[in-house]
């Protein structure tokens, strides 16, 4: 009796689990069915309505159990290597594909600590990110419109634009939905690792270069980098409020590996 109170225990362990990313996969698929060019972000009721499913997903419920949060930063690039502090402090990113589709992507990134997704944009997407396990600090900006650009007339200075801090906090599991919209709600952003920790992602719609959605890359420079004749009208807001953001190269230390989704299967007919 007890060996078939165990079975239907598990299965109804497995079942739930199904069920949540099912669901969070439905409710996507209904949200994000194409409805215009560019694509809109969803309404103020789907958003809540995400944000509700995806805050009751535990990491077990798409296929992340007690060893991936385990802290793994000694291990690096290469294997065990006691001799190489580049290679043991070099452990990769891991990138889970759930599922990818053209309006929207599913997907989790599982953070070493002291890891970092350097500063980056999300041009015409609505994000949402639910931290699974574990602490990441989150810095996060929104471009200052009309935008103000500030070109350097000195051979190798950066030309900047002017944005606004909106996040700069640590996040701790369990805590809510984070959502980042095209031009409000942090769309620039930082993660960085305090502890090992895993965020599941659903980017609506998915990056794409040819619809001129190009993951780029920014440097942040403080505020009063610039002369006072050089702030224009944020001139009388608090400094740590603002910062010139300027484009950089995908930075070179930004380590990513391929995951293999080992959740439950997603019926997506």
């Amino acid at each position: 009796m007890c060996r078939y109170r165990s079975f239907f225990t598990a299965m109804t362990k497995k079942s739930s689990s199904s069920s949540s990313i099912q669901a969070l996969f439905d409710l996507c698929k209904r949200t994000f069915t194409p409805s215009g060019t560019p694509p809109l972000p969803p309404s103020p009721q789907a958003t809540r309505s995400l944000c509700a499913v995806l805050d009751k997903i535990a990491p077990a419920d798409i296929g992340l159990g007690d060893q991936n949060q385990e802290d793994d930063r000694g291990h690096g690039l290469l294997g065990l290597n006691v001799f190489s502090r580049v290679n043991r402090w070099a452990q990769p990113i891991t990138y889970v594909d759930i599922y990818e589709g053209n309006d929207f992507t599913m997907c989790i990134f599982c953070f070493p600590t002291s890891s970092v997704i350097p500063l980056h944009d999300h041009p015409g997407m609505t994000v949402f990110s639910k931290l699974l396990y574990g602490s990441l600090h989150v810095k996060a900006y929104d471009w200052v419109e009309p935008a103000q650009i500030r070109k350097s007339k000195q051979i190798g200075h950066p030309t900047v634009r002017l944005a606004k801090l909106v996040v700069d906090k640590v996040l701790t599991a369990p805590c809510g939905t984070s959502v980042l919209y095209p031009k409000t709600g942090g769309n620039l952003h930082c993660f960085t690792a305090i502890t090992p920790c895993a965020v599941l992602d659903v980017l609506a719609p998915p990056y794409l270069e040819e619809a001129g959605r190009r993951c780029t890359y920014y440097h942040d420079y403080p505020y009063s980098t610039f002369s006072a004749d050089e702030r224009g009208e944020a001139a009388n807001e608090k400094d740590e409020e603002y910062a010139w953001l300027a484009e950089i190269s995908t930075p070179d230390d930004l380590h990513m590996r391929s995951g293999r989704y080992t959740g439950p299967a997603i019926q997506t007919w």
